[in-house]
């Protein structure tokens, strides 16, 4: 059965640094796709001038992944909803989904995380964008992201490496929904 992994989280978790260890040590072979990645492949020097361009090519590339019935793995901040689609799609073609939410516990500590990134020569996201992402991306997990997987994990990734809060084994959405409303 082909897989989707869906790493999620707001913008400054970590969510590429955590893909990159689980893709090299538990899931060897998974193929990646980050609409970020396609877009400093297309415009090294300004990959924000080229975001939508690079967003049509992950939604073929998704497309096509599907079609062919190969595992991948993608990351997403969910502050919209439409890999809501791209995975009912991937159930629908047999897939088994698998979400792994990387939390943060505000929109500050995401916005001080993007600062500390830009320092070190990563992309820059501004901070209205990222206040505005962060309760519709906390809304679209738990209501429209999470009971579309077949399994799921909430990381608290405010340490290093992040801590696993809960999981589909051993809580109910509604935990992870209580646990972020009560912070």
């Amino acid at each position: 059965m082909p897989t989707l992994i869906l790493i999620a989280g707001p913008n400054g978790a970590g969510k590429t640094t955590f893909a990159s260890e689980i893709l090299t040590t538990d899931l060897k072979g998974v193929r990646f796709i980050n609409a970020d990645e396609i877009a400093r492949g297309l415009s090294p020097f300004d990959p924000a001038s080229v975001a939508f361009k690079a967003g049509r090519i992950l939604l073929r590339e998704t497309a096509e992944l599907i079609e062919a019935g190969t595992s991948f793995a993608l990351e997403s901040t969910i502050s919209g909803r439409g890999h809501a689609s791209t995975l009912r799609k991937a159930k629908a073609a047999g897939y088994r989904i698998v979400i792994h939410f990387l939390w943060l516990s505000s929109p500050q500590e995401s916005i001080a995380r993007v600062r500390s990134r830009v320092k070190k020569g990563g992309h820059f996201v501004p901070s209205e964008d990222i206040r505005r992402r962060y309760p519709r991306l906390l809304h679209n997990l738990v209501h429209h992201y999470l009971p579309l997987a077949d399994l799921w994990f909430f990381w608290d990734a405010q340490g290093s490496p992040p801590v696993g809060l809960a999981n589909s084994m051993t809580h109910a959405i509604s935990d992870v929904d209580r646990f972020i409303h009560d912070r």
